[in-house]
Parts: structure tokens; C-alpha cells; sequence
């Protein structure tokens, strides 16, 4: 046969370089086969075996003791009224109708009246600590004394999309990298086969994938995305059923053979270990997410003190369940976006956001999720996982004081509520205060990067250590602000 490669192309037999290539491969059998009997006498480091497991992922210790292991944050879309769920504040029902001191009618994306606007809710103190809140939460309620409420929250942005990304990222554009991306970055995972971030949602929130992505840190420090609504919440994960476990294992090999040499050829192209990595967990995970998504396994009390029964709370029950198996199984940061059907002026993504009757939409949406949030924070405590838990409540920002229209509330950066409960947590606190009427936050004011700063400090990370090189500078979460929250730690 003719061959058509030109001489420079043409194989050049080397007999030194075939026995340095046998002499390697012998070394090579010999390092497997005395690293199997190490393995087989107990002899071989835990470490290594973690390290080869978790990739990137794996657990990396903290800059000094944590008091938290995990996160789970419940996001409220859309932005609960501070006033009319924890921030009470007797003026508004004393100057209802009346004009409102300082109101600027702009400050909302729309435009407000300038008048105040009462709560259309009772409110009442609970617990030991006295809290007020809302008659809307009854159950969540019965944990105040689990709660550290911060009165003082303020964001930058009167617009969902940018609010979300601030409080998920510390500013708001797109591509930098979120909370939970961060703190996986900082401290690996505690389960090699489930992703160290996690996701939760029904309708995408506004904004969708960037508010959650990992800005330029390496995608394996991406969350993993579930649809809470869907039959199958996780992507492409079973196998084909006309594969074996054997077969799929032979296809991952050669494809990470393949993208293997192509890494090499372009090492500093991070995503490409990343995506050698994701086929990894993807495989690992086929057994063990569908085993800690299975509710069903749950006993029927267990569903039931959920709200998994109920039309209305079924959603965000399945939900706030899923976020107490992956904890339990030591996923490390799970953010779970509140997916209710909104009310009068709410939509599904966005479902506090009360424009029109801030009465009816709060009902409606409180209902949602009160009592799958107060099942959830019985629920950690009862199985002791609350003493390692740091929960979290909150939506992108607050809501105006003056009305929109005659029983709306338009948006508003200016003050809002938040609190924390569980690891890290002194509870029954209340921190920081708004004006007379809830409308701006003026006693200890708490930023966003105050915020994060404040759980990587529970999680045991140093907010000014917590660093990543890209295009030349050290990016952190909270750039160049943010202070830890003294008051509410523990």
C-alpha cells in the first residue's frame, strides 16, 4: 500500500525510546500493584482516596472552627413586605391614609402615592423573646426564639434581576460568582457523590442561571439545578435503559481519555477540568441523588408536617424536605427559591411581589411556605441537625410604606428583614431597626456584603482571606466592604 503521508509525517521508529516507554510501563504496574496492597493492609492515606473521590470538590479545612457545616437558604421571590410580616410598626396603622414624611414616589420601580398605607394584618408578640410578627405565619412563628432578626437590611437595586444578583454575588451584574459557588470553592464537599451546591426552584426566578452561576470561578464549583416541579428534578442523570453499568463505565473512560489529551494540549483552559470532573459526579451521583431525593421514603407523619398533602404547600413542602435530606447527607449549600403561585399582583416567579392588593398576595403566599418552613426548622431540631444547620429567610429587598395604587406596595432597596436561625445563630435576638414607619433602615444598617460576610463567618471562612485571581486582581465575595455581624452570633 502507498503511503500518502508526506516523509516528515511518516512514523520514525525509535528503539531507545521503546524500551524508556517499556521501562515506564513497567514502573507504572508495579506503582498499581503496590498501591492495591497498601490499599488491601489499611496502609494507604484516607486523604489521597478523598482527593481522587472529590476532584476539586474536595472537603478543604476552614480558616478557623465554624460553628455551621451547611446552609440552607429560603429565598423568598419577589421580596416579603418587612412591614406586614416581622418589622411591626404601629405608626402605619395610626397614619393610614395620611402623607408619608419623606417618601419619594420613585424609589419603587413604579410609582407610589406618598401616602401610608396600613398593614392589613394582626400582629402580636411570640416566644420568649417577645418577637412580633404577622398573623400569616403560625407555624414559623412557634421558632422565634431559634431567630435572629435583622430589621436594618438594605440593598442598592429597586429591580429583581439586579437585587437577586447582589444578594447572591455581593453586586449586582452578571458573572460574578454566588454565595453558594464561593463557599464551595472555599470549603469542597462533604459527599463525594452529591454536588457540594444545590439548587431549588419551580418557575425560574427572575434573572434565572446567572443569579446562581459561578461567575469565573471554575464551573465545578457550579450548583446543581432542580426543578421541583418536574417529574424527574435532576437532568439527564439515569442511565439509558439499554445500557449496562459496565458499559456506561467503558464510554465515561474513553471520553475522559479523550478530554484528557485535549486538556493537554490547553492547560490553562480551567473549564476543561471542570467538565472532566462533572461527568465524574454525574456518574457517582446516579445512586445516591435519586436515594436523598426520595421523600416518599419519609413516613407519612414526617409528609404531612410538611404540608406534602395540601395543594397549596405541597411545592414548597417537597422542597423544604429535599433541603433536610441533603443536609443530612452532607451536602454543604442549599438555596431553595420559595416556589409558590403568587397571588393578586404575584406571578410564579416573583410571588411576593405585591403591587396590587399587598393583603391578598401576602396571604397567599405566606400560606405557601409557612408551614413547610416551620416543619423544616422542628424538624433540624429534632433530629439535632439545626446545632450544625445555618438557615436563612429572606427575599431580594423590602417593600414601600406608602401605597401603590390603593392596597399595593411597590418595591424598595431601603429596608427590609432577614433573619438566620440555628448553627452559629444567638437566638431570640433582634438586630438593627427601621424608621417609625418601616421605610427606610436607619438603626445599625445591614449591607449585603455585612450579610455575607457574616455566614462565611459562621461556616468558619475569613471573608478578607476568602480570594480567587482572575484577569489580574483578588476577587472576594464581599470586595472590598462587608462586616461581620457581632450581635447575632452565638
Amino acid at each position: 500500500m502507498t503511503s500518502h503521508l508526506p516523509n516528515s509525517a511518516k512514523p520514525q521508529f525509535n528503539f531507545q525510546a521503546r524500551r524508556a516507554f517499556l521501562k515506564r510501563a513497567g514502573m507504572g504496574c508495579g506503582s498499581l500493584a503496590l498501591t492495591s496492597l497498601l490499599k488491601e493492609q489499611g496502609l494507604l492515606s484516607d486523604a489521597s482516596a478523598a482527593e481522587t473521590d472529590f476532584g476539586s470538590l474536595a472537603p478543604k479545612p476552614p480558616h478557623f472552627a465554624p460553628k455551621a457545616k451547611a446552609v440552607i437558604w429560603l429565598f423568598m421571590p419577589g421580596s416579603p413586605s418587612q412591614v406586614d410580616t416581622f418589622d411591626y410598626k404601629p405608626q402605619l396603622q395610626k397614619r393610614d391614609g395620611q402623607k408619608l414624611n419623606g417618601a419619594d414616589p420613585k424609589t419603587g420601580f413604579f410609582t407610589t402615592s406618598g401616602k401610608v398605607l396600613k398593614s392589613p394584618f394582626k400582629f402580636q408578640q411570640y416566644g420568649e423573646s417577645g418577637a412580633w410578627a404577622s398573623e400569616i405565619f403560625p407555624h414559623m412563628t412557634k421558632h422565634v426564639d431559634d431567630m435572629a432578626f435583622i430589621y436594618s437590611c438594605y440593598s442598592r437595586s429597586n429591580n429583581h434581576t439586579p437585587a437577586m444578583l447582589e444578594m447572591n454575588s455581593g453586586v449586582f451584574l452578571q458573572g460574578r460568582p454566588c454565595v453558594g459557588s464561593w463557599v464551595n470553592y472555599g470549603l469542597g464537599s462533604e459527599n463525594a457523590n452529591l454536588p457540594g451546591f444545590v439548587v431549588m426552584h419551580g418557575v425560574k426566578p427572575r434573572g434565572g442561571n446567572p443569579i446562581w452561576s459561578p461567575g469565573f470561578l471554575p464551573k465545578v464549583f457550579q450548583p446543581t439545578a432542580i426543578d421541583g416541579r418536574s417529574k424527574t428534578p435532576i437532568a439527564n442523570l439515569a442511565r439509558r435503559t439499554a445500557m449496562s453499568e459496565k458499559q456506561q463505565r467503558d464510554q465515561l473512560d474513553v471520553l475522559k481519555s479523550l478530554n484528557e489529551k485535549h486538556q493537554q494540549l490547553r492547560p490553562h483552559e480551567a473549564d476543561l477540568a471542570a467538565r472532566l470532573e462533572s461527568f465524574e459526579l454525574a456518574y457517582r451521583m446516579q445512586t445516591a441523588a435519586p436515594e436523598a431525593m426520595d421523600i416518599g421514603s419519609e413516613t407519612d407523619t414526617t409528609q404531612k408536617l410538611y404540608g406534602i398533602d395540601k395543594k397549596e404547600t405541597q411545592l414548597v413542602a417537597r422542597q423544604c424536605l429535599t433541603a433536610r435530606r441533603l443536609v443530612e447527607r452532607g451536602v454543604r449549600f442549599v438555596q431553595l427559591y420559595a416556589a409558590t403561585n403568587g397571588g393578586a399582583g404575584g406571578v410564579g416567579d416573583v410571588p411576593w411581589d405585591g403591587h396590587g392588593d399587598i393583603g391578598v398576595n401576602h396571604r397567599i403566599a405566606a400560606k405557601s411556605v409557612d408551614q413547610p418552613i416551620g416543619a423544616l426548622m422542628a424538624d433540624l431540631k429534632a433530629r439535632g441537625l439545626l446545632e450544625s444547620t445555618l438557615v436563612i429567610w429572606g427575599g431580594e429587598f423590602g417593600r414601600t410604606s406608602d401605597s401603590q395604587g390603593s392596597k399595593g406596595r411597590d418595591h424598595n432597596p431601603n429596608s427590609f428583614t432577614m433573619w438566620m436561625a440555628g448553627a452559629g445563630i444567638k437566638g431570640g435576638v433582634q438586630y438593627g431597626a427601621s424608621d417609625e414607619f418601616g421605610y427606610k433602615a436607619v438603626e445599625n444598617r445591614v449591607g449585603v456584603n455585612d450579610l455575607h460576610a457574616t455566614i462565611l463567618k459562621i461556616l468558619g471562612i475569613d471573608h478578607e482571606r476568602l480570594t480567587y485571581r482572575f484577569n489580574g486582581r483578588d476577587y472576594r465575595l464581599t470586595d472590598v466592604a462587608g462586616n461581620v455581624i457581632p450581635e447575632i452570633l452565638a
